[in-house]
Order: C-alpha cells, then structure tokens, then sequence
C-alpha cells in the first residue's frame, strides 16, 4: 500500500494493553515523524523514540574544538558541512565556542554542501592549506571515500570526524560487555538511507541476537507507517524478522560500489560520540595510504587530553540523554529555557537532524515541566 491512510488504520486496528516503545535512529526518520504529525495521529499506546540519529549531535568535542583550532591558529581555509558551524564546544565565557564565531573572529570557516566543494575550493586556492572537517554516518561518509579515490589536490587534507551507525544500536542492545542493560524500547526501526549504502541486512543483528522486530523505512510517512506496522504486527504475533519497507531504493548488499569504497580508502576504528564514550569499532580513520592528506597527521594536535571524556555536553545540557533515547527533547532541563535554536547550548537543538531542533521547529516551544 502507498496510502498513510490505509496504514493507520491497519496500526489502529490493532490492540495492545500496554505502551509499544519503538526507536527510530536517524534524524530524517525523526524530522519526518514530527513534520507529519505521526505521533497525534498514531494511538496512544505507541511511543516513537528518537535514538543516536544525529551525527552532528555525536561528534565529539575535540574534533570541533580541533577544527576551530585549525582555522584561527593554523590559518587554513577550513570548509564543513553547515550544520557544523553553530555546533557550540565548552570554553570560558567570551572564548570563540564554534566554528561560527571562529570565521566571525576572522577565521576562514566556508560551509559546504558536497566533498566536491571541498575540492573545488582547494583548486581555487593552491597556495593554502585546506581541511575539510567531515563528520557523518556512512551516507554522507562514501562519499569522502570516493573523492579519496578519485585523487584530491595536494593541498586538501581531512579532518575525519565519520561514525557507523548499527555500533551505537547494538551499545544501546547491550551488545558490549561495557554497556549492560535493556535497551528500553521494543522495536526498531533502522535508516533507509544507511541501509541503502551498506544493506538492509547489516540489521540483521537486532533480529537474531536480540530478537527484536526491526523493519527499514524510508522517509515518506508511507514508508515510516508501514514500518510501524510490521514491528508492531511481528510483536502481536510473536514474530520476529527483518522487513524492508524501503524495498525501492534498499536493495541487499547495499552499494557495492560505495562499499568497496569505504574498504578500500578507510580504516574501522574505536571512536569517541560526544556525551557517550568510546564505542567499539564505530568510526572510520583514513588507512595509512592516503596519510599525505590526513589532516590529524599533517598538523598540530590542539585537543586539550581533557575534553576525551564522556559526557561533554554542556553544564545543564542533557542532549546525551535525548540522542541515547532515554528522555524526549522537551524533557532536558534548559530545553526552550537556556536553549533555544537563536541560542543553542547543546548540538542536539544546532543540526536540522538534531532531535530538540526537530521538536521546536515542529512547534514544541515549552519545556515538559512548564
């Protein structure tokens, strides 16, 4: 069926007794659901979760502070994608706390929308240092991959800041030894996007470890409902698979081209995310081939040791706790208070992915406790 429709009816046809928690973890999945009003139209007893879905969100502190340091001591052009800009760091009052104000206090900070600006932009300038500072999951990470492939000018390097997606899920199942515990949701519903570089199957985990129904969904509210009703039809009857509900465009195996890729150009790592800790084997590092244009390598280290921690947010922020699903956007203690996209604390309220941004822009303006 293509009809919203017709998948509501199908949800509300059905018949729980008890509150259906389902996680969504990607930002376009969140901004969607909250656009499109799916929450006042699905019944009551359905709960959607925002999850880990905002890389912005999750890049960690000193990879923003390092590419501050970048453009205003090092003097390179410095080139991100956008939603990078306004995405705050901790400092004292009246220090430059972004890459926002950096460019303001004279840094050359420009904002992107493709790796090839990156590399037109160091085509027009040869005899300066450029640094494209790329932080994503793996669709906007391929990319950067296949530029690396291609062969980039001399004088561009990356500041690599890219994470997988499933690490943070299977973390949140309790999958490492380090991070024990329920998950405290009862489905999932996986990335369309993700799964169309890397495969719907990389969510097979969900399934046959945990044995959690799982479906991938598109960004269509179609796509997202009929989503909603496979999870929750596999819970009504005690089934438990993998669905695609993106079928169109998340084909199994994913990208072979853009896989190949990423294998070939990158290196899988342990990675920090921003206000979590380290998570096994969820980053992505530049392989030692192409160390010519590894900006971590070719500069200075400006990271203060003391920002690798976690929990970095911000004093009063509880943007860690709105991106590992464990309290809604409008549940933080400074959320439409302190924080407000004119004055965002916390990166969770900067992206357009970030799920306090996606909330106030949907027209939630108050705190829970108001």
């Amino acid at each position: 069926m293509d009809n919203a429709r017709a998948w509501l009816e199908k949800i509300h046809a059905l018949d729980f007794g008890r509150t259906v928690k389902i996680m969504n973890v990607c930002g376009g999945h969140e901004r969607s659901i909250t656009h499109a009003g799916l929450r006042g139209a699905l019944p009551q007893w359905v709960e959607l979760v925002p999850g880990p879905g905002c890389p912005v969100c999750v890049c960690p502190e000193e990879d923003v502070y390092q590419a501050m340091q970048l453009a205003l001591r090092d003097r390179v052009i410095l080139v991100a994608f956008g939603d990078m800009l306004r995405v705050p760091v901790n400092v004292k009052k009246g220090e430059v706390r972004s890459l926002a104000e950096a460019q303001a206090a004279g840094a050359d900070v420009r904002p992107i929308a493709s790796p090839l600006d990156a590399r037109r932009i160091a085509l027009e300038h040869p005899d300066r240092p450029v640094v494209f500072f790329a932080a994503g999951f793996e669709t906007t990470t391929a990319p950067v991959a296949a530029m690396l492939a291609e062969g980039i000018p001399d004088n561009l390097s990356i500041l690599l800041s890219g994470r997988l997606t499933w690490p943070a899920v299977a973390m949140l199942l309790g999958t490492f030894e380090s991070n024990p515990g329920k998950p405290g949701f009862d489905a999932l519903v996986a990335p369309g996007h993700v799964s169309t570089v890397m495969g719907p199957e990389e969510w097979a985990f969900v399934v046959d470890r945990h044995e959690i129904p799982t479906a991938v969904a598109g960004f269509a509210p179609e796509s997202l409902l009929a989503s909603f009703y496979s999870v929750l039809r596999q819970l009504k009857s005690g089934e438990c698979f993998l669905d695609n509900c993106y079928r169109e465009v998340a084909h199994p195996g994913g990208n072979p081209t853009g896989r190949r890729l990423l294998d070939d150009t990158l290196d899988i790592v342990d990675a920090n995310w921003r206000g979590i800790g380290i998570i096994p084997n969820s980053g992505y590092a530049l392989k030692p081939a192409f160390g010519q244009h590894d900006a971590r390598l070719l500069f200075p280290d400006h990271a203060d040791p003391g920002r690798r921690r976690a929990g970095e947010m911000p004093p009063g922020c509880d943007c860690a706790q709105v991106v590992l699903g464990k309290i809604y956007p409008n549940q933080c203690r400074i959320y439409g208070r302190a924080c407000t996209p004119r004055n965002p604390v916390g990166p969770c309220m900067v992206s357009d992915e970030g799920a306090c941004r996606i909330w106030w822009a949907g027209g939630v303006r108050v705190a829970a406790d108001a």
